[in-house]
């Protein structure tokens, strides 16, 4: 199954630090996670530095998952340009292209 996640509430960080990220790196997640979308203070998770996001960017790079964070989310807090790549800002018509040839199942809102 692919799924993709939108991360949205104050909890996502949570979930995403101690549940799906080990899961991934360990190869034990069973779904598929083609994207994750990330929104208001969740933005932050994909800033350089952040040890989320360093964690997240090998994931990526390995499996070609997509990463984007919502650009007036970023815009507002000032960090458009301080993604970790390969993180990009968009909204979701960007979101709905970069996934379209992937054959999403599921969409996940943390």
């Amino acid at each position: 199954m692919k799924v993709a996640y939108l991360m949205e509430s104050e909890h996502a960080r949570e979930i995403l630090e101690n549940m799906i990220i080990p899961q991934l790196e360990k190869g034990t997640h069973v779904a598929e996670v083609v994207g994750m979308m990330f929104f208001f203070d969740n933005c932050y998770m994909l800033v350089e530095g952040n040890d989320i996001a360093n964690r997240l960017a090998k994931i990526a790079e390995k499996t070609g998952m997509l990463l984007m964070a919502c650009d007036r989310c970023c815009i507002l807090r000032e960090i458009d340009k301080k993604l970790v790549s390969p993180a990009g800002i968009g909204c979701f018509p960007n979101v709905y292209q970069a996934l379209s040839g992937v054959g999403v199942d599921q969409v996940i809102t943390l």
